[in-house]
């Protein structure tokens, strides 16, 4: 089974595919994390994220191991890995390994979850379950907000929201598999759920479309 979770930034996608996982035994990808680590290479290199080809080598040498880097948490890795989706050639150069993670899990895994911007619309079209989770931007920026405060960093709201926007532009303006709802996606918005609301939704949902019943 392969359930695909699109949506935007702190819309609670990451913690709903961990859950999901556990739940119904599946590997789980948060496929930011590819373009955080090819971010991260290509910064290590001494290139810059922007650069097309540097992006595109960084990508290539993105390894599953590179996702246990703690650094990927980094808000300048977050920015960075927004302007290295945007780059055509970074996404075909990962898109193998995230459509051979969601058909060949690890063993000891019913299937896969995979959560990111264009799951259900490029990597894993065929998925069983679409998800396509939001929030308003309001809400998103108070949820960094918070996660950032609590981590002991110095954080302004309104900037934080600022990158919000700055970055949902990004993802849904972008020419290479902009961020969208699939036609079939089931939609969750969370923006006045907390994370166990979230989760029980979610299952509703997943539920619903394995029994073949209509949304």
């Amino acid at each position: 089974m392969i359930i695909a979770i699109d949506g935007p930034a702190a819309s609670g996608k990451g913690t709903l595919a961990r859950r999901l996982g556990e739940r119904y035994g599946l590997a789980v990808l948060d496929t930011g994390g590819l373009y955080r680590a090819a971010a991260l290479k290509a910064i290590e290199a001494g290139a810059d994220p922007a650069d097309p080809a540097a992006a595109e080598a960084a990508a290539k040498r993105v390894a599953a191991a590179d996702l246990a880097d703690p650094r990927l948490r980094e808000e300048r890795i977050a920015d960075a890995a927004s302007v290295v989706a945007a780059i055509p050639g970074v996404r075909a150069a990962l898109l193998a390994f995230q459509r051979s993670f969601a058909h060949r899990p690890p063993p000891g895994f019913r299937g896969a979850v995979l959560d990111g911007r264009d799951i259900g619309t490029v990597v894993c079209p065929e998925a069983e379950v679409k998800l396509f989770v939001t929030a308003t931007a309001e809400a998103r920026a108070a949820r960094r907000f918070k996660e950032l405060q609590e981590s002991g960093k110095v954080a302004i709201y309104q900037r934080v929201l600022q990158d919000i926007e700055h970055r949902d532009a990004r993802d849904r303006g972008r020419q290479a598999a902009p961020l969208r709802r699939a036609d079939d996606a089931l939609g969750l918005d969370t923006t006045a759920l907390d994370a166990d609301a979230a989760f029980e939704r979610a299952v509703a949902l997943v539920e619903q479309k394995l029994a073949g019943k209509p949304s």
